[in-house]
């Protein structure tokens, strides 16, 4: 009953603390994975002695939060792509010489791209953005009583293929401006793709704006939308008299070559051979000339991404620090995890990495930036794919056997070579609640 006591109070500690955490692709497994993980537990639990834990309760929190912890941190240096092959500066990002015309961000998998000559540089010279269709309505006196006569009157909309009736009343004494307020926000509040506001003209006139959301035409189109009274099964008048179906702009496609080549789009969002997002925000000039955009390193994700291994790595550090007073055997972890970080000092510190006395990592940013913009960059920030390859082979081992660093005494071990495998005893001390990995 009492190991039932503190089964319970680690579950109900575990949901407490750890439940709203976020679970990354790193924590789903293959079946493989699951039935390999698994009989990790069981070849641990056994050879594994038998021992009494005092004061349970904490026992159990402390394995849970190292266990938590090394998962947390082998998940990061994962995501920051410690455990592939790829070469660290393999971090690129798309560039725009002309950011103000043209903004690009690459969609591909860079993990395909070899070498720097696979993604190429194009030449975008822009003649035209594309815009959106405008109608702009008569100006008409604010304040006079509206000159159409009180019933229910009714205009169509075409647009995007569909076709929308739009009803709508005029009582006797209502103005001009009353009757475009409430279009205005019967316009807006129907959501198909129109934003309508009412303009202020001179002398207290006012009239109706309606812009389409979207741009360009498609082939066969005269029009984004269309409106009209024609054929409407309430009274007509009201498209006339407001002069809703006046285009003031027509929509246009957008406009431009690459590497030479004319090219149109509905759009001035757009993707260029699944590689490039594109995003034109100006047209070209003879001064300007054509936009060359293409992949380059990013030296910045580079720092970034070490400066977060750095700040997640101490953060585990003081986790486990945290519970040196009420856990002896802490420091054991604390001793293993630091030493693995001091086999590479000297290498860590001529890149800008600095070890403290309390075996945190602090970061020269001055140095680790020459280090990444260097021409022998990749060589040097090696030891850095090393570190985390090592951390995160520790990380595991600290996930699938918290308990290894538990205080507890020993009763009995086990006979060597004959022992039996017990289902009752699977998940009593290691890998705790591996709700994560199921």
């Amino acid at each position: 009953m009492a190991f039932n006591a503190v089964q319970s109070n680690i579950y109900n500690y575990y949901l407490t603390t750890y439940s709203p955490k976020s679970v990354t692709k790193y924590d789903a497994h293959k079946k493989s994975e699951l039935r390999s993980l698994y009989n990790s537990m069981v070849k641990l639990n056994k050879e594994s002695p038998l021992y009494l834990i005092p004061n349970a309760k904490e026992s159990a929190r402390f394995a849970v939060d190292i266990k938590e912890n090394a998962r947390e941190l082998g998940n990061q240096i994962a995501s920051l792509g410690g455990l592939d092959d790829t070469p660290l500066l393999n971090k690129k990002t798309a560039y725009s010489s002309r950011s103000d015309l043209v903004s690009v961000e690459y969609i591909g998998d860079l993990s395909d791209l070899q070498s720097d000559s696979e993604a190429p540089v194009l030449e975008l010279e822009i003649q035209a953005l594309a815009d959106n269709q405008i109608n702009l309505g008569k100006y008409l006196p604010g304040d006079e009583e509206i000159s159409l006569p009180e019933d229910t009157y009714s205009f169509d909309i075409g647009i995007n293929g569909m076709n929308y009736e739009f009803q709508f009343n005029i009582h006797s004494g209502e103005t001009n401006r009353n009757i475009q307020d409430r279009l205005a926000r019967l316009f807006n509040n129907s959501n198909i793709g129109l934003n309508v506001n009412v303009v202020e003209g001179e002398n207290g006139t006012s009239a109706l704006k309606i812009v389409s959301e979207e741009t360009g035409l498609r082939d066969g189109e005269a029009s984004t939308f269309t409106v009209s009274d024609d054929n409407t099964s309430k009274t007509s008048g009201v498209v006339s008299y407001l002069g809703l179906d006046y285009i003031m702009r027509n929509a246009s496609n957008a406009q431009f070559t690459i590497n030479g080549e004319a090219h149109e789009a509905h759009s001035n969002n757009f993707t260029i051979g699944k590689l490039y997002e594109v995003h034109l925000r100006g047209v070209s000039t003879e001064e300007t000339g054509a936009v060359s955009i293409g992949l380059k390193q990013d030296y910045e994700a580079v720092q970034d991404n070490i400066s977060e291994l750095a700040g997640n790595y101490n953060h585990f550090l003081q986790a486990v620090n945290s519970y040196k007073d009420a856990h002896s055997s802490s420091q054991k972890l604390y001793s293993e995890i630091t030493g693995i970080a001091s086999n590479y000092k000297d290498q860590l510190h001529s890149i800008g990495l600095d070890i403290q006395d309390n075996g945190q990592l602090a970061i020269n940013k001055d140095t680790l930036s020459a280090t990444a913009m260097s021409d022998d960059a990749e060589a040097q920030l090696g030891v850095v794919k090393d570190l985390t390859r090592r951390l995160y082979h520790k990380t595991r081992q600290i996930s699938l056997n918290p308990m290894n660093y538990v205080d507890k005494h020993v009763v009995a071990y086990k006979n060597p070579g004959r022992n039996f495998v017990s289902p009752y005893v699977t998940s009593n001390y290691s890998g705790m609640m591996f709700n994560y990995y199921c």
